[in-house]
């Protein structure tokens, strides 16, 4: 082929290419060039235009420099501002002349094939079809291009598709800078197929690996993938053909003869006839599992059938398929999120995913940024399968029912023998395992202080490799306040005397969830404090204009000026500000969204998060309310209590039941608040760690080891460990860890992944929700209707009275956000997840786990909130 080797090459036969060479000639020609390697695998025969042949062209392009820092500068939401520039800019992409010895060089290729045969030319960025960003149908492909005028002519169109308002906006929402992004094109022969379509080597859908799906029809593809037609579809598992659906294909595209295609109507007896027989489907699937085995991930195939042999068009990775976690068996097994019970199911970094691994109380393993645990062996055995399945209702009945989804299919979980199990939650007599003493919990919170002074002390003098050495250390003791038993049994007491109350009551008096009332304003809540204290915070702003004005500014300024603390006394009235800032950063500074990932900035490091919502409390509310909001609810606690037990005296054996009732209300009353204790510990120990070892990167950094200091987030633990050890860091491990943890951002995890990579989501099987209303979980009692607030970041909060939060999930960091809010609905959740005891400890009716709620409710409609009922009406 015409030109040098090596990244000056402006040509290369598809033979020579292979997917090591995607900065040279783009994703599809390196996907193209490795299939035509693949032994079997047919592909058209062709070659590609390199990158620095569009190099070249962008450099004789007329301000295409200032036009690119332009469009770097919009929005994805700018939609009319990229249209009009990226028009621009494609329309001075074609229109710059094709240097003589680059246009030589094509049509010399082309005279090698056959000069007047029939063409694709096809869009190779180099961006695509990656195992992170598929950039799928984002650039262009032209078909049946006859004559060299005409592909030249086409060529610049692929050079120009670059700028298409959906490339743009694509790069634009993925954070990928234009500049970066190169364009090579495939100038491929033409096949004219009696039928085409698209293999999913993994079903798409569920993600099962060991499913394929064929979509197909007749003629070029361009009909399936335009929506023309609907195709056949079939399902091959393990060699055979499990489902084939044959649809009523009318229409067709074809190519003409003088090049371009054009729609034609299929023959009415043909219509209704399958595109592949089930044989071809099968050979199909077979050739697709050596592709997909070549590439190391499921694949999405494109294919044409030529005279009943299949040639490959192209093959790219499914992005947005969910990664299985590693195991170390062939066996099956069933994986559980822990995001979903954590209420963080974002991507975390490689340093969160490590930490939390080596500090939780049960084996973790990661796939796709998150977390999961392996259930199998609780599901397998019949014993402890139906405890697990009970609690796993209580708190999350999707969970719950998307794992007998997979037990009733008998074919995937084994059966093991009975070896004991945790036993069933209490739901009869009360418990008298923990009784209703304070002091426990004082106990506890005194031992926490003590350990986490000690870690302070300790750790301020160890530095270097040392301090990793104490670090394991220090996760010992941080595994030791955790599991101990006073602590575990403090926990239970109130989680299950809150089971105990609303199971007997509505049992007894036919009260729904008459322990959302009898928590209000629990004692010793560590994170309704938090949303309470900075209402206080509040109260020293609220008399001072300019500090007021000051911070309104810093909030509309749309960037986070994390120094404004400094500047803050420079205003009246700012140093006492500051000073009641600081003081609740010096309680709370350790907490933020996502706290369990340590690589997430924490508030002390940030404080211009909790900006929007000071100023939200400012406005609200007035002078006094958090003393006034707490006593307003231990009261309505304490009537509910009188009531309850007055009413129970009036029944039969009624003495009794109240006695039962009042000791289980004391309960949790003592032991309710304490829930939120252990996470708050927790992350005070993590915001400790994370000080050390960041101390530790800016050492590194000082020393010419690393580039930045976060750098490390994208090392675990112990790799972190080793190039504080070695001082070598590989920069391109970091490189591809960043990349990967962005692709990883946008997946969803599922609650519940099976090994073979299905995600199942579980559904509510209920006949008492109205219809077009969302189900969800029921966890705090009233009804109001009210605004949604859609918000999906914290600091972007801008509230009114009575609006209520939508949102994908709450950890303790939203409480702030609480107090000014009327109700609140979550995707993620369960009774005794930190949302729901903070909505009950507030009063606010909530629904949660109400799945795509954020999706499904646009911000700004009014919505009704059933808290007792468990459902969500959209109104008019």
């Amino acid at each position: 082929m015409d030109g040098e080797r090596g990244d000056r090459a402006p040509l290369l036969d598809l033979r020579e290419v292979d997917e090591t060479q995607v900065s040279v000639v783009g994703g599809k020609a390196a996907h193209l060039g490795a299939l035509s390697r693949i032994d079997g695998i047919r592909v058209p025969a062709g070659f590609c235009v390199t990158t620095d042949a569009f190099r070249r062209i962008m450099a004789q392009t007329p301000s295409i420099d200032d036009r690119l820092d332009q469009l770097s500068r919009l929005s994805p939401d700018e939609r009319e501002a990229i249209r009009t520039l990226s028009a621009e800019i494609r329309r001075s992409v074609e229109e710059t002349a094709i240097p003589g010895d680059l246009a030589a060089a094509i049509t010399g290729a082309l005279a090698r094939f056959d000069e007047q045969a029939a063409y694709a030319v096809r869009s190779s960025a180099t961006a695509e079809d990656t195992p992170t960003a598929s950039f799928a149908g984002q650039q262009d492909t032209y078909l049946n291009v006859v004559g060299p005028e005409a592909i030249l002519r086409h060529v610049s169109r692929c050079w120009a598709s670059l700028f298409t308002e959906r490339a743009v906006i694509y790069r634009l929402r993925n954070g990928i800078d234009h500049r970066t992004v190169q364009m090579a094109v495939v100038v491929q022969q033409m096949v004219f197929p009696d039928a085409s379509g698209i293999l999913f080597t993994a079903d798409p859908v569920t993600g099962n690996r060991t499913v394929a799906t064929v979509d197909a029809s007749f003629g070029l593809g361009e009909a399936l993938v335009s929506g023309l037609v609907n195709p056949d579809v079939f399902t091959v598992r393990d060699g055979d053909v499990v489902t084939g659906t044959v649809a009523a294909k009318q229409r067709a595209v074809t190519a003409l003869p003088g090049g371009g295609t054009r729609e034609v109507e299929i023959d009415r007896q043909r219509q209704q006839q399958p595109a592949l027989t089930q044989a071809q489907v099968v050979r199909l699937v077979r050739l697709g599992r050596r592709i997909e085995a070549h590439f190391g991930r499921p694949q999405d195939i494109e294919w044409c059938l030529v005279d009943d042999d299949f040639q490959i068009v192209q093959s790219r990775p499914i992005t947005t398929l969910f990664p299985i976690p590693v195991a170390d068996d062939q066996e099956n097994h069933v994986y559980l999120s822990v995001g979903h019970q954590q209420m963080m199911t974002d991507a975390m970094r490689p340093l969160g995913l490590s930490m939390w691994q080596l500090t939780a109380m049960a084996p973790m393993l990661e796939a796709g940024g998150r977390l999961f645990v392996d259930a199998t062996r609780l599901l397998a055995s019949p014993a402890s399968r139906a405890g697990f399945l009970t609690m796993a209702g209580r708190d999350d009945p999707l969970m719950k029912d998307a794992l007998e989804t997979l037990i009733d299919r008998r074919d995937f979980i084994p059966t093991l023998p009975d070896q004991g199990g945790p036993g069933k939650p209490t739901t009869g007599g009360p418990s008298t395992s923990t009784e209703a003493d304070p002091a426990i919990v004082t106990e506890l919170t005194e031992r926490s202080e003590t350990s986490i002074a000690a870690l302070r002390r300790d750790i301020a003098t160890v530095t270097g490799t040392a301090l990793f050495d104490f670090l394991l250390e220090a996760f010992k003791e941080h595994k030791r306040v955790l599991g101990d038993p006073l602590n575990m049994q403090a926990i239970m007491a109130g989680m299950e005397a809150t089971w105990w109350l609303n199971d007997r009551l509505h049992e007894w008096l036919g009260e729904k969830n008459a322990a959302d009332t009898l928590t209000l304003s629990a004692p010793g809540n560590v994170t309704s404090e938090m949303g309470l204290a900075l209402l206080d915070v509040a109260d020293v702003i609220r008399p001072c204009p300019e500090v007021v004005a000051f911070l309104r500014d810093v909030a509309h300024d749309g960037v986070a000026h994390d120094d404004f603390l400094d500047e803050l006394p420079k205003v009246a009235g700012g140093a006492e500000a500051r000073t009641a800032i600081e003081a609740y950063l010096d309680r709370y500074g350790m907490r933020c969204v996502g706290e369990i990932d340590i690589t997430r900035p924490r508030w002390s490091e940030r404080p211009s998060t909790l900006v929007p919502v000071l100023l939200d409390n400012v406005k609200l509310f007035e002078p006094g309310a958090a003393r006034r909001r707490f006593e307003q609810g231990r009261q309505q606690a304490q009537q509910q209590a009188q009531e309850v037990l007055t009413r129970l005296r009036a029944l039969p054996d009624g003495q009794r039941k109240a006695d039962e009732t009042a000791r289980m209300i004391d309960r949790v009353r003592a032991f309710t608040g304490y829930r939120e204790y252990p996470k708050y510990d927790i992350i005070r120990r993590y915001f400790i760690y994370k000080q050390a070892l960041l101390a530790e990167a800016e050492r590194l950094v000082h020393a010419g080891v690393l580039a930045e200091t976060d750098d490390v987030f994208y090392l675990t633990f112990q790799e972190f460990h080793q190039v504080a050890r070695t001082h070598r860091v590989d920069d391109e491990l970091i490189r591809q860890r960043r990349e990967a943890f962005r692709s990883y951002q946008a997946l969803t995890p599922p609650r519940v992944l099976t090994s073979d990579g299905e995600a199942i989501t579980g559904a509510y099987r209920r006949d008492d929700v109205p219809a077009g209303a969302l189900a969800g979980v029921p966890v705090s009692s009233g009804t109001v209707e009210g605004r949604a607030r859609v918000i999906l970041d914290m600091a972007q909060a801008d509230l009114e009275a009575g609006d209520i939060l939508v949102t994908a999930h709450t950890d303790p960091s939203w409480t702030p956000l609480f107090v000014g809010i009327a109700g609140l609905v979550t995707e993620v959740g369960g009774l005794m997840t930190h949302g729901a005891v903070i909505a009950r400890e507030y009063g606010l009716p909530a629904v949660v786990s109400v799945l795509d709620a954020t999706r499904l409710i646009r911000d700004g409609q009014r919505i009704r909130v059933h808290g007792s009922d468990g459902y969500v009406e959209i109104l008019p």
